[in-house]
């Protein structure tokens, strides 16, 4: 059984299909690319997926669990974490004090400290801990924000657009770290940076006009006509 899985996804807004019918599944311990041009429903289906969005047709499921009707706060509960899109930085509050927070709203179980301190030395960031979140630059914020989507303790983590803006050096470092997320951690990276993608994705899903226009493994997207024609340009 997957552990995150769609099965016939639809939303519609004015009469537009931003995601038309789609199948999905996130499998434990995977790194899971989801690619497509500008207006193919990839933001729309994550939100799906996260709750922040309600389905007009179809089932999510969490480890066999229906969470369709779930609101987000509920998913993050039960192990699905949204970051790099949404997650609220406190610039005023330590680095530690804005992990504290994430750690408070999620499904941390056991010690606070232990808990941040834990999520801030996956990332780096342990001497940082105590310096003022505004005043960090902006590849560090980055690493923040995924620091308090790892204290949430999720089983899934969503990673949108996480390389954006970062330099080249940062890119490098962030994709070792991702790729010692697993098999803790599933990933579902949603991101335009196709070395990116190429690099740490096992799997890729590619949306084109809200359906699903293929799947398969990094290989075979890159070999896929249809994908070239629609997405990457060759």
């Amino acid at each position: 059984m997957s552990l995150l899985r769609a099965r016939g996804l639809q939303r519609h807004f004015g009469g537009i299909a931003a995601v038309d019918g789609v199948d999905f599944d996130l499998e434990k311990g995977e790194i899971h690319g989801l690619i497509g041009p500008n207006g193919a429903g990839k933001t729309t289906f994550v939100s799906l997926l996260s709750g922040r969005i309600a389905p007009q047709e179809g089932r999510i499921t969490l480890e066999g669990e229906d969470i369709t009707a779930l609101p987000a706060h509920a998913r993050v509960r039960r192990g699905l974490g949204y970051t790099f899109q949404i997650t609220a930085i406190f610039p005023g509050l330590s680095v530690f004090d804005n992990v504290a927070l994430a750690v408070q709203g999620g499904r941390g179980r056991g010690d606070l400290k232990a808990l941040v301190a834990r999520a801030l030395a996956q990332v780096g960031l342990e001497a940082l801990r105590d310096e003022e979140a505004g005043t960090l630059s902006y590849g560090h914020l980055r690493l923040l924000e995924l620091a308090m989507g790892l204290a949430l303790q999720p089983k899934v983590l969503i990673l949108d657009e996480p390389t954006q803006g970062l330099a080249a050096g940062e890119i490098a470092g962030f994709i070792q770290l991702v790729r010692g997320l697993t098999p803790e951690v599933s990933v579902l990276l949603i991101e335009h940076n196709m070395a990116v993608v190429m690099e740490l994705a096992q799997r890729i899903t590619v949306l084109n006009f809200g359906r699903v226009l293929a799947q398969g493994s990094p290989a075979e997207i890159r070999a896929n006509k249809a994908v070239q024609e629609a997405y990457l340009g060759a």
